[in-house]
């Protein structure tokens, strides 16, 4: 569990038992529902992660929204989004195996994160990390309900794949902006579980060099 939901649970556990002293038993019941669900809603899950050679996973547990191409900075990507609502597991995870090349926050609105315009013009953590020659960028968007971004790394740290990261409390959204070119594993509708669900398989650029150069030297014979 988080230690978030120790802090949350264990406070309205103590706020039910002061209620129900001082004043009548029964009104103790919703602080003590509520410190039951902050105790549930701070789970942390032990995963399997997946251990393919370019495998991205998920960040997060949820529902993709959305798969489709952006352009960013001139360049195609691929870019996956996945809604959490207060039922999932809100810890994040790093997609990939490699080094924090940019953390930024970048403060906005808490639009539904639902909506598309929230992947720009939310509340949001951005990050970058680089692995296996590719660089894979996650975002922790704020939703209407949350209102924090919790993320522990910092630039230069080196994360495994599924490593845990942070978390953003209440419902919220991840995206994942990849190489146009990958193999996406996922389509609008699945559902998918931090670190363990495999969004997209990358090609690492030292491969494709590889591959092209033996290629022109298999023409060249």
């Amino acid at each position: 569990m988080v230690r978030d939901g120790y802090f949350y649970g264990l406070g309205f556990i103590l706020a039910g038992v002061l209620v129900g002293w001082f004043a009548q038993p029964a009104w103790a019941l919703v602080p003590l529902l509520l410190a039951v669900f902050f105790l549930w809603f701070f789970r942390d899950p032990e995963r399997a992660i997946p251990d393919a050679a370019g495998a991205v996973v998920s960040p997060g547990d949820g529902k993709v929204t959305d798969v489709s191409l952006v352009t960013v900075a001139g360049r195609k990507q691929a870019r996956i989004s996945i809604f959490l609502s207060v039922f999932d597991v809100h810890v994040n995870r790093s997609p990939i195996a490699g080094v924090i090349r940019e953390v930024r926050y970048q403060r906005g609105k808490f639009l539904n994160a639902m909506n598309r315009a929230s992947a720009d013009e939310n509340e949001q953590n951005i990050v970058c990390v680089e692995g296996d020659g590719q660089v894979v960028v996650f975002k922790q968007i704020a939703g209407l309900l949350a209102r924090r971004i919790v993320f522990y790394p910092k630039v230069g740290d080196r994360l495994e794949r599924g490593q845990r990261v942070g978390l953003i409390k209440f419902g919220s959204r991840v995206d994942v902006l990849l190489d146009g070119e990958s193999r996406l594993q996922v389509k609008v509708g699945d559902r998918v579980r931090g670190g363990a669900s495999v969004l997209a398989y990358v090609q690492p650029k030292g491969e494709l060099a590889s591959v092209g150069s033996s290629s022109a030297s298999e023409g060249a014979r």
